[in-house]
């Protein structure tokens, strides 16, 4: 009898916690990101008043071409541009330009109500190529409706 009440007391510490468990609680809610529904990164310059992080707002200039900093030669009836060192610099890898990423990317430039597609060749220095800025080949900028003469013209870019 005893015996039997050792082994009921002992079963019964090992049953009692399986009987007592509560089901887990539930998982908290999420809490939303403070920017939700907001892009994860805005170009801020003062160049840029787009809202849109793909376009920039742009001083457009014009280049005579040739071997540029991607390492390659372009002539000028070329639909070709030079993007400007602050965005062109972060993409080049080891101090090399000629192995930059943004090389033979293509940018669709818009002006005096017209565009134009253009592949970066080259590197336009700064202060000349402030942040946004490109230069075009005379093609390219002959192409927005513009004189070389006029030499420099407001518009705007985003990558194609």
């Amino acid at each position: 009898m005893l015996f039997h009440t050792i082994l009921t007391s002992t079963l019964s510490l090992f049953l009692l916690p399986l009987g007592t468990f509560a089901a887990p609680a539930p998982a908290p809610a999420p809490i939303p990101a403070p920017d939700a529904g907001l892009p994860i990164a805005i170009r801020s310059s003062p160049d840029d008043q787009s809202l849109n992080p793909r376009a920039f707002n742009s001083r457009i200039t014009w280049f005579n071409t040739g071997l540029g900093a991607c390492g390659f030669w372009s002539n000028d009836s070329q639909m070709v541009a030079a993007l400007n060192a602050a965005q062109f610099d972060p993409s080049t890898p080891g101090g090399n330009p000629n192995r930059n990423t943004l090389c033979n990317r293509n940018i669709r430039v818009n002006a005096n109500g017209r565009s134009v597609t253009v592949k970066v060749v080259d590197r336009c220095p700064s202060p000349s190529c402030g942040y946004g800025a490109l230069d075009l080949s005379p093609a390219a900028f002959q192409a927005l409706g513009a004189s070389l003469g006029v030499g420099v013209l407001q518009g705007s870019w985003d990558w194609a």
